[in-house]
């Protein structure tokens, strides 16, 4: 099938058709991670090419736009590379501690800490959906299960391992926003990921078809999207979009530095009959913690440590500016404070540790460290500022130029 490429009429189209109403699985409540961190195994291998009619660019995007899935159970594997150093398990006691983990307020079943795992590894989900009322998602791992439950007005997240519950009250009419509770969504199914991806989509981009594919047994196109300009470390996105039900079945995302998946997410298993009522029943097992979201939603440690709970940490985002556009973009902000302490300032072995991990540059703003992974780059100057974005080193080197 010979790629179609997106004109300035499918731009609008994806526009429009993000505007149109997405229901999709398990709109939980738990912590945004940058919808950047999305990735792709290489090129569907050995998943077969069905033979089906041809269509266009913008035929495919109305097709996701027009896709009203509400009944399906299945399993989807992720998997996260950013590169990033190994921690020593540091990742997951900053996460905890975002969610007050380790304190009497916090509860290790919050999503807001748990899904974060998602940035990083490879898990296995099972996924299931009836109607815009009931979802549930289950993160598996080999000895526990995490799980979280929107049923009506009630959204529950339990942890098998610790034996924690979490409750919430849905009382707001979130289903209708996609999200639950007091946090954004973690995109961790193809949809959710796709609909990431078609908000950036704009004269910036190339979108193509590129052929078919079949996932999880089902026939599919791919769709193919790809930063128009240098500069950017996205290489490009390919979406396996249903031909039946237009539901993205999997994403993809290769870096422009090629390698291995940023992330791979996909459907292994998927079902589009009506999953049993009782997969949306809970009751917390006897003798589980349960914490109220209410509860949680006192002012933590974290809080309590900054002057004006939090109040002025918000003001230094105030000032967020976002220099270029389109998938070179990047947000500049000064943190009113000095840059990251290295071995030249006298910082010590602090110095070192930072400066390892890092790259030291300089250029007309004076100079600075490039922190990097896979797909974001930051650059935080001497003097505070900082420079990030899913471009080049050297991109975030020219704009913080420019901006002296």
């Amino acid at each position: 099938m010979a790629p179609y490429e997106a004109d300035d009429n499918t731009n609008e189209d994806l526009r429009t058709g993000r505007r149109k109403a997405a229901r999709y699985v398990v709109p939980v409540a738990v912590l945004g991670v940058a919808a950047a961190t999305i990735g792709l195994v290489p090129a569907f291998a050995g998943s077969g090419d069905p033979d089906l009619p041809d269509i266009t660019a913008q035929q495919l995007i109305e097709k996701i736009a027009a896709s009203d899935v509400q009944q399906l159970s299945g399993t989807v594997k992720i998997s996260t590379d950013l590169g990033l150093p190994n921690l020593g398990g540091l990742e997951s006691s900053l996460g905890g501690g975002m969610a007050g983990g380790g304190d009497d307020s916090g509860s290790s079943a919050d999503p807001s800490s748990k899904l974060l795992e998602l940035a990083s590894g490879t898990h296995t989900l099972r996924v299931a959906s009836d109607g815009e009322d009931k979802q549930k998602l289950s993160l598996l791992d080999k000895a526990a299960e995490y799980s979280v439950i929107h049923n009506g007005d009630e959204v529950w997240a339990y942890d098998s391992a610790s034996n924690e519950a979490y409750h919430m009250k849905d009382s707001s009419g979130a289903a209708e926003k996609g999200t639950k509770g007091k946090s954004d969504d973690v995109p961790a199914t193809p949809k959710e990921l796709a609909d990431e991806a078609l908000k950036a989509a704009d004269d910036t981009t190339s979108v193509t078809v590129d052929g078919t594919v079949q996932v999880a047994g089902r026939d599919a196109y791919k769709l193919l999207i790809k930063p128009k300009a240098s500069g950017s470390t996205v290489g490009a996105i390919s979406i396996a979009v249903d031909s039946k039900t237009g539901l993205p079945l999997k994403f993809t995302l290769t870096p422009a530095s090629g390698g291995a998946a940023v992330i791979d997410a996909g459907f292994t298993k998927v079902d589009f009959s009506k999953p049993a009522a009782s997969t949306f029943d809970f009751s917390p097992p006897k003798g589980t913690k349960v914490t109220e979201g209410d509860e949680a939603k006192s002012e933590g440690p974290a809080d309590r440590a900054k002057p004006n709970g939090g109040e002025d940490l918000d003001k230094e985002f105030q000032g967020l500016n976002v220099i270029g556009e389109g998938w070179s973009s990047i947000a500049q902000f000064d943190t009113g404070g000095e840059g990251m302490p290295s071995e030249s300032s006298g910082a010590g072995d602090a110095g070192r540790f930072l400066d390892s991990l890092g790259d030291h540059v300089t250029g007309k703003f004076g100079s600075g460290t490039v922190f990097s992974t896979r797909l974001v780059n930051a650059l935080i100057t001497d003097d505070g500022k900082v420079y990030a974005g899913a471009v080049t080193k050297d991109a975030l080197v020219k704009a913080a130029n420019a901006a002296k």
